[in-house]
């Protein structure tokens, strides 16, 4: 009964549903405490996409979250119906048109795949694997009760 619930169906790599997944580590990767790996898996599955001919880049954007400069270009990428963006590299400020500021009305479509199930799918189709933290390293920090000296005393 268990095992039934916490079944994750296997879902085919196809356009729509490697747009789906990536669009729902992008949405989690926002908010995610260590967001580091689920970028990086995005970024991955966007490059192997444009790579085979199932995503392409539409042009440029300004960020709206520029890092350290006044101006900052995104890549817009199209697959299947969502867009996404990347850091750009220096072909693509020759190759690829600017666009402008990016249009706040468009939106990404709804997904409806849960994040555990998009990881999976873009694990198996990137390779990327997430390093999980061994229980060794949880338990060789011990709690270590405070010493108490009365007053006056030195600590050793």
């Amino acid at each position: 009964m268990n095992n039934e619930r916490n079944y994750i169906p296997q879902l085919r790599p196809t356009i729509e549903n490697l747009s789906q997944a990536i669009f729902t580590v992008n949405r989690h990767a926002k908010t995610a405490p260590n967001p580091k790996f689920l970028y990086q898996l995005k970024h991955d599955a966007i490059k192997k996409m444009l790579k085979e001919g199932k995503a392409k880049k539409t042009g440029l954007h300004f960020s709206n979250n520029p890092r350290n400069s006044q101006q900052q270009s995104d890549v817009l990428v199209a697959c299947g119906e969502y867009t996404f963006h990347i850091p750009p590299t220096k072909q693509d400020f020759e190759q690829l048109p600017h666009l402008g500021k990016l249009d706040q009305s468009v939106r990404n479509p709804r997904s409806s795949i849960s994040l555990t199930t998009a990881k999976k799918l873009l694990s198996t189709y990137t390779g990327l694997r997430e390093l999980q933290e061994t229980a060794d390293t949880a338990r060789t920090r011990k709690y270590a009760k405070p010493v108490f000296k009365k007053l006056g005393e030195r600590y050793p």
